[in-house]
């Protein structure tokens, strides 16, 4: 449990990982310093049951032809779901990302600060209201979804519950986790490394960084 887990364990946890990100990080076009925060939750959004490397692919071409709340509004619901046809599931990112660019647009662009609030627009989950709460508000929220999950359960210890959002272990597990003053770099680094390193199959711990301290690796 997390409060089991001690804040020293934590911080040797961040250590690593920033500085294995730091040298093995993933470049995509979102993550430069000069990516807007309407890239920055647009680009959330595709990436919702879609790896981050088709995504990137399309980013660019997508923020080009929609560039704002505004322009993504002026669309239709058929043309969004036209140009999203490349990544998938088109009908419903379609809809959902014509309907969150009408309220934003009567929200002059600005995200509520308050979570609730946050989460009423339309297609916003638990998991882009945290990013929201990241990336517009600087405040430490995990991008917490299966693959940030493997991550921490294999090193720290599995959870108790199926489902991510009721697990109340992962849940502040991954806040305590990135509660960091690099609070993008250490969400991006655990998600990268999930991606390089700890692989759903065929993981790499024999050359893991964490592997003297993680819970999985002691069990193999």
């Amino acid at each position: 449990m997390p409060t089991e887990i001690s804040n020293k364990e934590i911080k040797r946890f961040q250590n690593k990982i920033l500085k294995w990100y730091k040298e093995n990080g993933r470049y995509f076009p979102w993550r430069k310093k000069s990516a807007t925060n309407y890239e920055l939750i647009i680009v959330e959004i595709l990436l919702q049951r879609t790896k981050a490397e088709t995504v990137s692919k399309f980013f660019n071409a997508f923020i080009k032809k929609y560039p704002s709340w505004k322009q993504l509004g002026n669309a239709t619901e058929q043309e969004l779901q036209n140009c999203l046809k490349p990544l998938g599931l088109y009908k419903q990112r379609g809809t959902g990302l014509h309907k969150l660019a009408q309220e934003m647009n009567k929200l002059h662009g600005r995200f509520p600060k308050d979570r609730s609030e946050i989460e009423k627009l339309p297609a916003i989950g638990n998991y882009i209201s945290n990013a929201i709460e990241l990336f517009i508000f600087k405040k430490p929220k995990p991008l917490l979804d299966v693959n940030m999950a493997r991550v921490l359960e294999r090193y720290f210890g599995p959870r108790k519950k199926l489902e991510i959002r009721r697990d109340s272990y992962l849940q502040e597990l991954s806040k305590k986790v990135v509660n960091h003053t690099a609070i993008k770099k250490i969400n991006w680094g655990i998600l990268d490394f999930d991606a390089k390193v700890c692989l759903s199959k065929n993981s790499k711990c024999s050359s893991c960084i964490l592997s003297k301290s993680c819970f999985f690796y002691s069990k193999l």
